[in-house]
């Protein structure tokens, strides 16, 4: 495995918490920062003090629990917002304008007014913040031509890094990976951080391409926690970026399931069975020809060892499409003895009464099949 410096920055308590109907409380929210931190993330986006009082005290709260990681408040575009990111004690903003010409004329602004104000923000938040950087709101859908002359200047103006924001998910690997790569070739001084969504399932893929092209930071939330189908998520990507290219990230992945079960239970959104990484069912097995493999090399059929995320090896499932050496291994497992001729009659009754009862069969249900059988 290589080391690979990629920066991430959790957005789960401010992008994550936009997702329709979440709302984490401040407890919830500090054991997400401690397991956000546990975990080794460096940088969180805490919160968007501007929602109300409460979420600004909330926000200094968390600021100032002693945490290990970077702490940015996230502002729109105007001076109030950076006055209580101050007031929340964070150690950094992260400000946003629009740069597509859609979301330049929801304002009722122009695109001169965008540049003009990348130079008034700048001289602001450098008063009351060392860290500061600046998004690119709808960056996917803007003109490529002005989104350069917005990256141009924000570079000359001391922005520490450039959000490059698929803010409707529009995007694809291919995209993504040619406009990053064009535009870290154009400002190779300057620090790419890109944010994803997934509304077209595409928002882990888009971020391997944004790294692929010169991307420096990515943005993501546990659990792809998000708006509409969310964000990139922070368990996919670090756990692709081992995997699938070799890239070790100084994150403890460890803590994955305990994290991901965390925000599972705050935020109410129950995840898929079949969620990469940390679905209840992507390391649980049926399949006859596949469980043979398994019982003799884990690897055979499955990538992830659950230890690497904070997991045990779930035991296999009994159902229609079950072999007869599964079987064997549970029983020897329960210590109660099997002849292989037994485990295929037995095998019969399980496949039957799991075509019946259109599922798996329970533990309970398999041991009563063996007494009645046996």
């Amino acid at each position: 495995m290589t080391l690979f410096p990629l920066h991430i920055i959790d957005t789960t308590l401010r992008d994550g918490e936009q997702a329709p109907g979440v709302v984490f409380s401040l407890d919830e929210k500090l054991k997400i920062a401690d397991l956000l931190d546990r975990t080794g993330v460096p940088e969180i986006e805490i919160g968007m003090p501007a929602i109300s009082l409460q979420e600004t005290k909330e926000i200094r709260t968390i600021c100032t629990s002693g945490f290990g990681f970077k702490s940015l408040g996230w502002c729109r575009g105007n001076e109030h917002d950076i006055d209580l990111a101050r007031k929340a004690c964070c150690d950094g903003v992260h400000l946003s304008l629009p740069v597509s010409d859609q979301h330049i004329k929801l304002l009722g602004k122009s695109r001169p007014w965008v540049i003009d104000r990348l130079g008034q923000l700048a001289k602001y938040a450098h008063r009351h913040f060392e860290f500061v950087s600046m998004g690119a709101q709808d960056a996917s859908r803007a003109d490529l031509n002005f989104l350069k002359e917005f990256i141009a200047a924000a570079q000359d103006l001391d922005y520490a890094r450039i959000r490059l924001a698929d803010t409707v998910g529009l995007m694809n690997p291919f995209t993504v990976y040619e406009q990053m790569n064009d535009l870290t070739t154009h400002f190779p001084d300057t620090v790419f951080e890109f944010h994803g969504h997934n509304d077209l399932g595409m928002a882990t893929a888009n971020a391997l391409a944004a790294v692929k092209g010169g991307a420096k930071a990515v943005s993501v939330t546990v659990n792809g926690l998000g708006e509409r189908a969310g964000n990139t998520s922070l368990e996919e990507l670090v756990m692709a970026l081992k995997i699938s290219m070799g890239w070790e990230l100084p994150i403890h992945t460890e803590y994955f399931a305990e994290l991901c079960e965390m925000v599972e239970s705050a935020s109410g959104r129950k995840n898929g069975m079949s969620k990469p990484i940390t679905g209840e069912m992507v390391m649980r097995h049926e399949s006859g020809i596949h469980t043979n493999s398994l019982l003799k090399e884990l690897d055979s059929y499955q990538i992830l060892n659950p230890e690497s995320i904070g997991k045990k090896q779930p035991e296999f499932v009994f159902g229609k499409h079950s072999g007869s050496h599964a079987l064997l291994a549970f029983f020897n497992r329960k210590g109660l003895k099997v002849t292989h001729e037994e485990s295929k009659l037995l095998l019969q009754n399980v496949k039957k009464l799991s075509i019946e009862r259109k599922r798996a069969i329970t533990e309970n249900e398999l041991l009563h099949i063996y007494e009645r059988m046996i």
